[in-house]
């Protein structure tokens, strides 16, 4: 899509795939809180989840946001197409200027490096300093994460508050599924675009309140960031792009029927 002037576009890496009651739960709902919910579930009641990031090119910069799961094959989550994404779109892995993280989980990570070399040998990479701390320097860190992300620091760009890093572009703090979690908002000639990444896994989690994602860093705190982000961007026209939507497809938050809608731009609504 176009913002403006700038452009964005979404880049398939793979899919993953997570039990959705295991993962997803509603507190305070009496009964089964995806049974209204079941056309968004396979037929064994899994949450199919994209995985990639998005490409954002403006002036001479090449901006991803997020980097995909890489080469990861292991029943559950499947990646390798990313740098193919990529190419279709005329972008080698020097032509980046910015790999921006939403936040450090691995299936956001993958093509950062590979076998411990930087992909985007040109690119500075940045990150809240949360997440750094939390999934680098932290005496607890996973190992798999110190290995995947330490090679990135001689080209890394830490930052602790709200920032831009380019005309139209915008990164937000919004904390709770990891400590140092953003958005991304882009913004040009009136129109705007809001890139959440893992600020919700599924639309149901934008239009119900409630709902607890098993892997969130602090709940309380993620579903805070959700309410103040659904407030704030339903009925503003804003294109919504989630980390693991289907086919990373846009949307938008609307008021209807007593409630908030999500509607996908190509009218399809959940």
């Amino acid at each position: 899509m176009k913002i403006g002037s700038i452009q964005l576009v979404p880049l398939l890496d793979g899919s993953g795939t997570e039990v959705a009651r295991e993962v997803l739960a509603r507190s305070g709902y009496d009964g089964d809180p995806w049974q209204p919910h079941q056309d968004l579930l396979d037929d064994g009641g899994n949450l199919e989840l994209a995985v990639g990031g998005y490409l954002i090119r403006t002036g001479d910069r090449v901006i991803l946001i997020d980097a995909g799961v890489g080469t990861i094959d292991n029943g559950k989550y499947r990646g390798g197409q990313f740098l193919e994404s990529l190419k279709r779109h005329g972008v080698e892995t020097s032509d980046v200027t910015d790999v921006i993280f939403t936040h450090l989980h691995f299936d956001h990570v993958g093509w950062a490096t590979k076998k411990g070399a930087i992909v985007f040998e040109n690119a500075t990479y940045r990150v809240h300093k949360a997440d750094w701390e939390h999934f680098v320097e932290n005496p607890e860190a996973e190992p798999g994460a110190v290995r995947k992300l330490s090679p990135l620091a001689n080209q890394l760009e830490l930052f602790d508050t709200d920032w831009t890093p380019a005309p139209g572009i915008d990164i937000r703090h919004a904390p709770g599924h990891t400590p140092g979690s953003t958005l991304v908002l882009v913004s040009n000639d009136g129109q705007r675009a809001a890139l959440v990444g893992d600020l919700a896994h599924a639309p149901v989690e934008f239009v119900e309140s409630g709902w607890r994602f098993a892997f969130d860093f602090d709940p309380e705190q993620a579903t805070r960031s959700r309410a103040d982000f659904v407030a704030e961007f339903t009925d503003t026209d804003t294109a919504i792009l989630a980390a693991h939507f289907p086919s990373l497809r846009a949307g938008r938050l609307v008021s209807a029927f007593g409630g908030t809608q999500w509607i996908y731009d190509e009218k399809e609504t959940v």
